[in-house]
């Protein structure tokens, strides 16, 4: 053993603590320690705290041993043996550690999966109870620590994404004897107050120690009986907490959870962008069909359809007259002395439909001539015709230096507009 100092000596800090590791490494030599694995880390070597109810040691497995070590798990409970080593640039003391064996499943894993077989059963996992994120959010519940970085990850990702609706902060403790506490009265209040339409409840990554306010039973309780939905967004990708299973949500980091948020966002934008654009196109093709209707009454078509009308009736008197002129040839024939008898009734009576035919067709003759826009053209008025034969209904189609055409009954001159005169 070292020799003891001297109560006047003065050491230097590197001096202290050689002479610490020193003493450490010949009191206690190669020893065992049995403890619970937290805080695991692997970068070739392997670093990891072992706990017990009380205390922690830090411990080391160099890469040379590390692949002759059998595989252990954040929570299990090991016995680790090697020797106490000082890293002298920090004054800190770890157990380097030569061989791990396996003491069996840790306590706290064991203990979280006794109450998640029993949440199960109780029916607080049950995947009917889960619900749909409302399709419009207005404002999102952020349950978790004010200073921690999951809070600002989350409203960095919603407002980079531009996810509407308001952020409401509800800061409890996320780690520690009180954080189970403060987190489930921050759900219920949530509740009671309706002060939000969805509740982000979770943290960053720590170890299982860490994490356990979230399989608390007062938050697993209060997630599943939240009446507003709920995502539960704790750890990493690999951390699990009880109150994933209960919430209807379950993100992999508070980053995933914000967004989740945004995609639902996007999707409702998508759909109001699909309506609007439904509606644009109806309109249009409402509006085109206007514009052919309006387009086919033209000067043009008028004219043909009276023309049509007018050959039609034409052709109804011809065809009377030859039936008229028919009937008189048989009657003639097979009736000539009662024809005889009756000529002059005869005659009158034939004057008389022929008064009544002529009639008719100049009765057809005018109402015919009325249709006509002629007709309207002979009364004063006259007909705006633009370059392309199209007829002009509103002055705005005139801007100042617009040539046209003016039609009267008589025929047509040209004119060159000076503008809309709205006196």
């Amino acid at each position: 053993m070292s020799p003891r100092p001297e109560a006047e000596t003065v050491f230097t800090v590197s001096a202290i603590n050689e002479l610490v590791g020193d003493v450490l490494s010949k009191t206690f030599g190669t020893f065992s320690v049995r403890g619970e694995v937290s805080g695991l880390k692997r970068s070739g070597h392997v670093y990891f705290t072992l706990r017990d109810e009380t205390s922690a040691l830090s411990c080391i497995v160099w890469r040379s041993r590390a692949a002759l070590c059998p595989p252990f798990n954040e929570g299990d409970r090991i016995i680790a043996r090697g020797q106490l080593s000082v890293y002298s640039p920090r004054g800190t003391y770890s157990l380097v550690c030569d061989s791990i064996e396996p003491e069996g499943e840790g306590a706290i894993l064991a203990e979280l999966e006794r109450r998640k077989r029993a949440y199960l059963a109780e029916g607080l996992f049950d995947p009917a109870r889960k619900r749909l994120l409302p399709k419009r959010i207005e404002r999102i519940g952020i349950i978790t620590s004010s200073t921690g970085a999951a809070v600002h990850d989350i409203i960095s990702v919603l407002r980079r994404r531009n996810c509407p609706g308001d952020i409401i902060l509800l800061p409890a403790a996320v780690q520690g004897e009180n954080a189970a506490g403060e987190i489930a009265r921050r759900i219920d209040q949530a509740n009671s107050f309706a002060v939000a339409d969805v509740l982000l409840v979770g943290r960053g990554g720590g170890s299982i120690e860490d994490l356990l306010p979230f399989s608390d039973d007062r938050v697993v309780r209060a997630v599943a009986a939240s009446g507003i939905p709920v995502i539960s967004c704790v750890g990493h990708e690999v951390d699990n907490a009880l109150c994933d299973y209960a919430a209807d949500i379950r993100a992999a980091t508070p980053t995933a959870a914000a967004e989740i948020l945004s995609n639902n966002a996007d999707a409702l934008l998508s759909h109001i962008v699909e309506i609007s654009s439904s509606m644009r196109n109806c309109a249009e093709q409402a509006i085109r069909k206007a514009r052919n209707l309006v387009n086919s009454f033209s000067l043009e078509n008028v004219k043909g359809d009276l023309r049509s009308r007018l050959a039609h009736l034409k052709q109804s008197v011809m065809e009377g007259q030859r039936d008229l002129s028919d009937n008189i040839k048989d009657r003639t024939g097979s009736s000539r002395k009662r024809l005889e008898n009756g000529k002059d009734l005869l005659i009158n009576k034939m004057q008389a439909k022929a008064t009544g035919n002529r009639h008719a067709f100049e009765r057809a003759l005018a109402e015919l001539g009325a249709l006509s826009p002629y007709a309207v053209l002979k009364r004063g008025y006259s007909i705006s015709v633009a370059p392309d034969g199209s007829i002009i209904k509103s002055a705005d189609r005139l801007p100042g230096g617009q040539r046209f055409s003016v039609r009267f009954a008589d025929g047509a001159v040209k004119a060159v507009s000076e503008g809309k005169d709205n006196g």
